[in-house]
């Protein structure tokens, strides 16, 4: 899949996940429904995993490329972006909003994260072996 297809999945991806937050917050879920965080950060990780997949090729090095590489890459790239994520989430509620840090909710976002940089990295190279 070339990286002007990889661009046009992120605005469709990064549309919906700002259409769905900005619902979420209108109708209060991510108060009312207590798991409706974890799709919104597999979303989101899905997002970053193809912003990783349209940026691999200006930052990589020969030791992260082809396919278990280039996994190792999106891998490294989503748990980075998920965990400075997660540190100012703990800092925004710790200091403004006055909640006190959850560690299972954090390791379950991150996990999420995870999980959707991981499927966009599968989508990218199943798309890819269907057009050739």
């Amino acid at each position: 899949m070339n990286r002007k297809e990889i661009l046009k999945q992120m605005a469709i991806v990064i549309f919906f996940v700002f259409s769905l937050n900005l619902i979420a917050h209108k109708l209060y879920w991510y108060t009312s429904i207590w798991y409706f965080d974890m799709p919104m950060h597999f979303l989101g990780g899905f997002f970053i995993g193809l912003l990783g997949m349209y940026l691999l090729p200006y930052f990589s090095s020969p030791l992260l490329r082809g396919r278990l590489g280039g996994g190792l890459s999106i891998f490294l790239f989503v748990l980075t972006i998920g965990i400075g994520w997660e540190i100012f989430e703990i800092i925004f509620n710790n200091i403004i909003a006055g909640q006190y840090f959850n560690t299972l909710d954090t390791i379950s976002d991150i996990c999420f994260d995870l999980s959707g940089g991981l499927s966009a990295y599968f989508f990218i190279l199943k798309k890819s072996e269907n057009s050739i």
